[in-house]
This record gives structure tokens, C-alpha cells and sequence, in this order.
């Protein structure tokens, strides 16, 4: 998948912006929320999202989600992780 194809398919569901967003390694996000709903895949490195008490661990490759509002922390590996993201009012 590229950038390109992860752009048309959030569109088809109503997405109005995607980028692409790198972090540096270690970076610890604590609680926070977005006045947007999130759809992103992780295309390097890794990182851990925790919602609600739950922690996924994400790879190259995975994907998830995050509605708006909700609070969520983020915590990234070794390498950092970078992931393309839409956005959605």
C-alpha cells in the first residue's frame, strides 16, 4: 500500500486529510485526546496505543483507530515509529 492508496480509501470513507506523522524514539505521549477521528497505519517502527485501559502493540503494518474526544496514550519503540494518519471532522 502506498501513502497514495491509504489516501483514497479514507477518503471513500469520509476522511478529509491524511499525513504522514514520525515520531523519535522513546517518545511518551501521556493521556490526550483529538477533536478528530483518527484511522492510521503504522508503516515503521513500533509503538504502543493505549485506550481505555487496553494496550495494542503496534507494527509496520497494523492498523487502528481512535474517535474523537476519546483519551488515549501513546508510547513509541526503540526506533521511533512513523504512521500515516486520517483525519476525519
Amino acid at each position: 500500500m502506498t501513502l497514495d492508496d491509504f489516501t483514497r480509501e479514507a477518503q471513500a470513507l469520509g476522511y478529509q486529510e491524511t499525513l504522514s506523522r514520525s515520531w523519535d524514539p522513546l517518545t511518551v505521549l501521556a493521556t490526550h485526546s483529538h477533536p478528530f477521528d483518527a484511522r492510521a497505519v503504522v508503516t515503521q517502527g513500533e509503538m504502543w496505543l493505549t485506550v481505555a485501559g487496553n494496550t495494542q502493540h503496534l507494527q509496520a503494518g497494523d492498523r487502528f483507530e481512535v474517535a474523537h474526544d476519546v483519551p488515549h496514550e501513546e508510547r513509541y519503540g526503540p526506533q521511533g515509529a512513523t504512521y500515516w494518519v486520517a483525519r476525519r471532522s
